[in-house]
């Protein structure tokens, strides 16, 4: 069995501290609103993904799943972004609209 003298540890220390980070990350997922629909309106995704929605229509909507998130009321353009950090299905609406839904399933 062969050591590893000092020099060649601070090395390869250094060297590793170098590499690019490449840990499991989950997307970033964009849902648009648009014409008073969630678009898509389901998602799969995996645990640690971000959602992001964005309002392309000219009047103010919500993103709400009673109990876990609420956005503001986005005006045209406006965005909202959630985390999901624990598996299941989370279904939302717009407070605002009710009509109008969508169903993101975490696992």
């Amino acid at each position: 069995m062969t050591s590893i003298n000092r020099r060649d540890f601070g090395i390869a220390v250094v060297a590793t501290m170098l590499l690019p980070v490449t840990a499991a990350r989950a997307e970033d997922i964009a849902i648009h609103i648009d014409n008073f629909v969630f678009q898509p309106a389901q998602l799969d995704v995996k645990i640690g993904t971000t959602v992001t929605w964005t309002n392309r229509d000219d009047i103010p909507h919500t993103v709400v799943c009673a109990g876990k998130f609420r956005s503001k009321p986005m005006d045209t353009d406006g965005t909202f972004s959630f985390t999901f950090t624990e598996a299941g299905e989370y279904k939302y609406f717009c407070s605002l609209h009710p009509h109008m839904t969508g169903s993101i399933k975490v696992g």
